[in-house]
């Protein structure tokens, strides 16, 4: 994904854009009455009690302000809870969330309407047949507030809940993934050894990396005839003066500040280019849950469930043919990894819960049985060293052998 893209793509995720965009079309709405007045000269005439319109304005501009407020409230409620119960990584998702966004932009929005719509009436700014579009404008406007609202109401039920965590983070997780398996070196090819002479691109800030732009660095290899080996793959911490990549050829110091600016490096890693980020916030989630404050198996298990849906599409991954950025080399995560950051911390902290070993050795075989030979292996590697960890922890001589019996 190139910069531009990302950065559209973020930008449309802005709850102040789109809350932007709802106040924009309100005051247009309010404004464009007056400006359409010429065309229909026959609302003149028409008498379909627009003369209400002022007091319509004046409910709905002090009722909205108080329905903004509510939803700002939940929607701020919503997000520590997740940060309490579930994994702070899953507070950008609830923050992202398009429902709740349009919920508290119309809400806005309409605010907006009504109070502009009143300031134009008391300046006489309309003539008969704008208050007459103002009216139906209204009518329109408190349709679409009923509906909003209604389908709100529904909504806040599962909002920010474990369940609703969990199913956000599964969803990030997929597509990431889904992401990767098709693109593993984000378009360019596998990382190799990097040659003796290749220079390094050191970063100059600290935090991770969330954006490698490939295309960009594959317009500057092509246009200088030099080759660029990825270091740090998005999710990857960086340090001032650490290496981010290397480049091969005759390179100056201006090539090599433009290489630099392919990285994107954040405070925060973002789900976006990342598809361990999501493996980890679920298993942020279901240590939280095996927590001896919390002491809550059956989320544990649910993570599972969730882990289990999402290694199935790495497992199936089928990148495609010709490397759309040959002169980039990229390293790529083993399934190893991918199981480090999913199933090893459940399995650590879940070594004394039963129902948990159990559940893990029957998700880590079912990956197995769907895997290639090799993957296999290592499923099966991660399985046994759950297994010791679960025969380490379980006391009662029944509980080992339950254990082993689901690991078949």
């Amino acid at each position: 994904m190139t910069r531009v893209l990302t950065v559209v793509s973020r930008l449309g995720r802005r709850i102040w854009f789109r809350a932007g965009l709802f106040t924009l079309g309100a005051l247009l709405l309010a404004l464009g009455a007056e400006w359409l007045e010429p065309m229909l000269p026959a609302l003149q005439s028409l008498d379909i009690g627009q003369n209400s319109v002022g007091n319509l304005l004046t409910i709905m501009a002090s009722s909205m302000l108080a329905v903004t407020t509510f939803s700002l409230t939940a929607m701020v409620s919503a997000y520590s809870s997740a940060s309490s119960v579930g994994t702070p990584r899953a507070t950008q998702l609830l923050i992202q969330d398009r429902t709740s966004q349009d919920a508290l932009s119309t809400f806005l929005g309409s605010f907006v309407f009504s109070v502009v719509g009143i300031a134009a009436l008391s300046t006489g700014y309309y003539g008969e047949a704008a208050r007459t579009l103002l009216f139906v404008g209204t009518l329109i406007v408190i349709a679409v507030v009923v509906i909003t609202l209604l389908h709100w109401i529904g909504y806040l039920a599962d909002f920010g809940r474990m369940a609703d965590i969990i199913d956000r983070v599964e969803k990030a997780a997929t597509r990431a993934a889904d992401a990767y398996a098709e693109q593993p070196a984000l378009g360019g090819l596998p990382g190799v050894i990097v040659p003796e002479g290749a220079r390094p691109v050191v970063g100059t800030d600290s935090g991770f990396v969330t954006l490698v732009d490939t295309a960009a660095l594959q317009g500057i290899a092509e246009e200088h005839d030099l080759t660029v080996h990825v270091r740090l793959c998005p999710g990857s911490a960086a340090h001032v003066g650490e290496p981010l990549a290397y480049v091969e050829g005759r390179v100056t110091d201006d090539q090599l500040d433009a290489v630099r600016r392919a990285f994107e490096i954040n405070a925060h890693r973002t789900y976006d280019q990342d598809p361990r980020l999501g493996l980890v916030a679920l298993a942020e989630i279901a240590i939280r849950a095996l927590s001896p404050a919390v002491n809550d198996p059956g989320t544990a298990i649910e993570v599972l469930g969730a882990l289990e849906r999402v290694t199935l599409v790495l497992l199936g991954s089928d990148p495609s043919g010709e490397a759309q950025h040959p002169r980039v080399h990229v390293p790529t995560a083993t399934l190893a990894d991918f199981l480090d950051d999913g199933f090893r911390p459940i399995a650590r902290d879940g070594a004394g819960q039963v129902e948990v070993g159990m559940r893990l050795q029957r998700t880590l075989k079912a990956l197995a049985n769907s895997a290639t030979p090799d993957d296999a292996e290592t499923i099966r590697t991660a399985a046994e060293q759950a297994l010791a960890r679960a025969n380490a922890a379980l006391d009662d001589e029944g509980d080992p052998a339950a254990v082993r019996a689901a690991a078949g």
